[in-house]
């Protein structure tokens, strides 16, 4: 016996309601150490669809007030929650003596998001460890991380151990440049301007991973991030909003020129990735604006791959976000000559 019209396209649309339940990216986000955490509480926070939060620490204290899906206590019986007294190979230890914690909470995730300061114990140690034993066959690590102000000269040289590291074992380094963040936050107090590097780390990870996993303006597919964003080195990340008539040409002007990493040249980047957000009143015309406004400043032969989300809290507004993924920074090199000439400038003892 057939079946009737109406039965057949139930059973139609139950079949690829089941294909895409099975074709949806399963997302997690890893704070590690007190900044990561922090970023993950802003994320709880404000909400998050698609995605589990994770945090983890080695400061019990700092870890009760944390806002997250799931909180691990690293390495208490090392530790003691008592935290890694800022040297990363206890962070390191920490991360290790519970992995198979994060194991169990990562076991089906196609994406991994691990968010961390660098330059402490927690967060530097433990972010490396991560990286490199939850790295899988079809899955993407992405680290997120905010770098030191060049001042902390101690913090500065473990940031720098640490982002040697994640290049690595990561597909894709994030990084913000917390010395770069304090020239475009202006004049902010230093607690405020840390509270920047939060909300972009945040505003980041929350928009990437529900215009994946949620019905978006314009949905990024899993594929086309993980062809920007596998094996890709370092990642520079700028973002802009504006309002106004030129709203979106202002933003994505924002976005290009205030990137947060210093990098040697836009141009090299292997690929790019351009998010949309805006209020009810943004339109498809828009969004394909600042898509082509990006393009224009690329070669041909630059992937770009771009997405769009509705936010009703930014009415009358345009937010963009720029990532260039691939890129050479001067981060690195450029601290080592910058010391190397110090110390020949200081002459013999008389």
């Amino acid at each position: 016996m057939s079946l009737s019209n109406e039965a057949q396209e139930f059973l139609e649309a139950e079949k690829i309601e089941a294909v895409m339940r099975m074709a949806r990216p399963n997302v997690t986000v890893i704070g590690v150490g007190g900044a990561g955490s922090n970023i993950v509480s802003w994320i709880k926070e404000r909400g998050i669809a698609g995605g589990k939060l994770l945090a983890a620490n080695t400061d019990a204290a700092h870890l009760s007030i944390t806002k997250a899906d799931r909180r691990i206590l690293m390495g208490e019986k090392l530790m003691h929650g008592q935290g890694a007294g800022g040297y990363p190979e206890r962070g390191a230890m920490a991360a290790r003596d519970s992995l198979e914690e994060f194991f169990k909470e990562t076991q089906n995730s196609n994406i991994i998001f691990l968010c961390a300061g660098l330059g402490g114990g927690t967060g530097t140690g433990a972010a490396e460890v991560l990286a490199k034993e939850l790295r899988a066959p079809g899955r993407l690590v992405i680290g997120v991380v905010t770098l030191p102000f060049s001042i902390e000269r101690y913090r500065y040289e473990n940031a720098k151990k640490g982002l040697r590291a994640l290049r690595e074992f990561c597909d894709t380094v994030v990084a913000i440049d917390n010395t770069k963040l304090a020239k475009v936050a202006g004049d902010l107090p230093l607690q405020q301007a840390l509270g920047v590097a939060n909300e972009l780390v945040g505003q980041f990870v929350k928009g990437i991973t529900e215009t994946i996993t949620t019905a978006s303006l314009i949905n990024i597919d899993y594929a086309d991030l993980k062809a920007i964003m596998e094996r890709k080195g370092l990642a520079a990340i700028g973002v802009g909003q504006a309002k106004g008539p030129d709203r979106v040409e202002s933003a994505v002007r924002t976005a290009i020129e205030g990137q947060l990493l210093d990098i040697r040249d836009i141009t090299k980047s292997q690929g790019v990735l351009v998010h949309v957000t805006g209020g009810q009143d943004i339109t498809l015309e828009e969004v394909t604006r600042a898509g082509e406004l990006v393009t224009k400043q690329l070669p041909p032969k630059v992937r770009i791959v771009w997405g769009a989300r509705v936010d009703p809290t930014l009415e009358g507004h345009a937010r963009v976000m720029v990532v260039l993924t691939g890129v050479e920074s001067t981060f690195l090199a450029q601290q080592e000559y910058r010391f190397s000439l110090g110390a020949l400038k200081v002459g013999p003892k008389s």
